[in-house]
């Protein structure tokens, strides 16, 4: 299975940030991981991902909605993001974040 690419979108303010998600989610075939907010400066962190030409889309759509309401502070997109990152991109202080299930392991056989 291919690696997912994801986007980031930085705004000043949860309002903009909410914006920038929906218009990333309705520009292209993205999935919504999840927001954060900074600890201070409020700033919203939004993060998709999905196929890295879908990823694109999304975040250029996210920075023009998003820029309307107030300040877009970055946009960056990562194609195939290394696994040594998904610590940094699932985290406790993403909101609405699903971690990724473990795949399952084989079925123990039956006993008798």
């Amino acid at each position: 299975m291919q690696q997912k690419s994801l986007g980031l979108i930085e705004t000043q303010g949860l309002a903009a940030g909410v914006v920038a998600a929906d218009a990333a989610v309705k520009s292209a075939n993205v999935e919504l991981v999840g927001y954060e907010l900074t600890k201070g400066g409020g700033w919203t962190l939004i993060k998709v991902q999905g196929d890295v030409g879908a990823v694109k889309a999304a975040v250029d759509a996210a920075r023009i909605a998003a820029g309307k309401v107030n300040r877009v502070v970055s946009t960056r997109v990562i194609a195939r993001p290394s696994n040594s990152l998904e610590q940094l991109i699932h985290t406790a202080d993403t909101v609405g974040d699903q971690r990724p299930e473990p795949p399952e392991g084989p079925e123990p056989p039956p006993t008798p």
